[in-house]
């Protein structure tokens, strides 16, 4: 009997996945345990095992589509068995009547629009990409964040020939700059999105198919959609061009290495120093230019900038009278990146939506500073004042579990695990990956974890599973000089800790005054998880183990 195959729930925030690659066709056998697919998530592209057998009897997705989860996208069962009425059952989201109805409501507006617009093709049987022989890749969902996502680069143009595993394009996300890769192989026979310009999550951005193949039917209803929002975009972009001759350098040097094989770093790089990748010689495979290769390259001398030259201003003639200054009011702006558009939107949900209130302590720090010399005389690897906050709020948080929760509208979660999201900072905005378990970790470990993220972070290496998954969060603007501030909460977490600077401040010990350090807490808190009394209690606790920090270490 023929059973459904379905799209699995592979990871915790997943809710589709793509078809990366079939491993197997209609028609061949398969066992329980046979790997039939590479499905690509929210997080990482995984591998799909059966866990049904019999022969392939349907295929629904092709390479490249996204699948809702528990949607159907195979069907197993005896060779030449009719699956029909199994897939119309699974598939049929209202009674068969109300089928009949939709597919009258279809042809209506079809046979319309043939009498309105005799020139057009009648309707008939739809077409797809299956049908052309061609593969649809669309942009691909490459974290839990992402709606949206620009093109940086295109590796390939249309009539270029690719392979499967060709990265054909470079991808902005809103944390990182990613690779799409292509999937199939064949000639690419259309570009849906330019350089520079952002499409929708699932929406076409390329096709790969067989040379000379008209995908035109297959375009006609998408395009006759966005070709009069894409021709507009095309001219406001054009005329900037036309009217900034004066950065002639930077945009030659762009435009005469953009089909040059290069990774996204060492890409941006290049256009930082104004370096020309044509005169860079690349290092790894088929010779793409990587960060190493930029790094070294020495260019050839050259002329003194004019423009250094127009702006240095005439000398003043001598005068009596008081001398008259003429500015130029001058200002530049910037695409908002992906990054900073999912920064803008999360932290405003959190703030307009999260009744926030805040508490602050002061910590006395002598004995942490005390405690931090003699672990750094022993240690391999130095512990920062951050690597000790973070301990001491893991330890913190196992004692006030209260603290460590997620509000989830109708219920609240009260986390049993320990994840700490540590704010950091990179170019475009603001990342927070997360040190797993914090509390059983020494705080060696977590100084070489935190280490490594900020490296990663800033290198925009991080992956989507490094930054989710948080319970609590610390963000240290300390070594920034900073006193004291207040930090919006990082959704789902309950609550955030803002850590300023320690200062050397008279304080009173035992009746009298002396130098004293001393370091501001402030806990951000969401009053619908986390009462007043409930977060001093925290923060007191908190406090103490800083104090003393033998206890955090016991």
């Amino acid at each position: 009997m023929a059973e459904v195959v379905k799209m699995p729930k592979m990871s915790d925030t997943m809710t589709e996945g793509v078809i990366a690659k079939w491993h197997k066709k209609v028609g061949d056998k398969v066992s329980s345990g046979d790997l039939i697919a590479e499905v690509e998530t929210d997080k990482a592209t995984m591998d799909f095992e059966s866990y049904q057998e019999g022969t392939l009897l349907y295929i629904g997705p092709k390479e490249g589509e996204a699948v809702p989860v528990d949607a159907v996208i195979a069907v197993l069962g005896e060779a030449g068995e009719d699956y029909e009425a199994l897939l119309k059952e699974e598939n049929a989201g209202a009674p068969e009547s109300g089928t009949s109805e939709k597919q009258e409501k279809e042809s209506a507006p079809a046979s319309d629009k043939s009498a309105d617009q005799p020139d057009e093709e009648p309707a008939g049987e739809a077409v797809t990409a299956e049908s052309l022989g061609a593969t649809v890749i669309t942009m691909p969902l490459l974290s839990d964040t992402m709606t949206e996502g620009v093109i940086a680069d295109w590796h390939f143009k249309v009539g270029d020939t690719i392979k499967s595993d060709d990265a054909i394009a470079d991808v902005e996300t809103d944390k990182a700059t990613m690779e799409v890769t292509a999937y199939a192989d064949g000639t690419l026979l259309y570009i849906g999105v330019e350089k520079g310009q952002a499409a929708k999550v699932n929406d076409i951005i390329a096709i790969v198919g067989k040379e000379g193949t008209d995908v035109t039917p297959l375009l006609r209803q998408p395009k006759e959609k966005t070709e009069k929002a894409e021709k507009p975009a095309a001219q406001e972009t054009k005329a900037p061009e036309a009217a900034a001759p004066a950065s002639g350098v930077a945009a030659t040097a762009q435009a005469d290495d953009s089909r040059v094989k290069a990774s996204p770093l060492a890409r941006k790089i290049a256009k930082e120093k104004g370096i020309n990748l044509n005169d860079v010689k690349g290092s790894a495979d088929g010779g793409r230019i990587v960060k190493k290769d930029v790094e070294t390259y020495t260019p050839a001398a050259k002329p003194a900038a004019a423009a250094a030259t127009e702006a240095a201003p005439a000398p003043a003639a001598a005068t009596v009278s008081i001398p008259q200054y003429v500015g130029e009011e001058r200002y530049t702006e910037k695409p908002v990146t992906q990054m900073r558009k999912t920064i803008a939107r999360r932290l405003s949900e959190s703030l307009f939506t999260s009744p926030h209130f805040y508490l602050t302590i002061q910590v006395d720090m002598d004995g942490a500073i005390a405690a931090r010399t003699r672990i750094n005389e022993v240690a391999q690897l130095k512990v920062s004042y951050n690597d000790l906050v973070i301990k001491a709020a893991a330890a913190a948080l196992k004692q006030h579990p209260a603290v460590n929760a997620s509000w989830l509208g109708d219920k609240i979660r009260y986390n049993e695990h320990v994840n700490i999201g540590v704010a950091v900072a990179v170019e475009d905005g603001l990342l927070v990956p997360v040190v797993r378990f914090a509390d059983g970790k020494s705080l060696s470990h977590i100084s070489a974890e935190v280490k490594d993220y900020a490296q990663r972070a800033k290198t925009k290496k991080l992956q989507p599973a490094d930054w989710e998954g948080s319970t609590f969060t610390v963000s240290n603007l300390g070594m920034f000089g900073i006193d004291q501030f207040t930090a919006i909460i990082n959704p789902p977490d309950a609550c955030i800790l803002a850590v300023g600077g320690i200062q050397q401040v008279p304080v009173v010990k035992d009746g009298a005054v002396v130098p004293g350090n001393i370091m501001k807490l402030t806990l951000s808190c969401d009053h619908r998880v986390v009462d007043g009394a409930t977060g001093a209690a925290f923060l007191q606790t908190l406090k103490a183990l800083l104090e003393e920090p033998v206890r955090i270490l016991a």
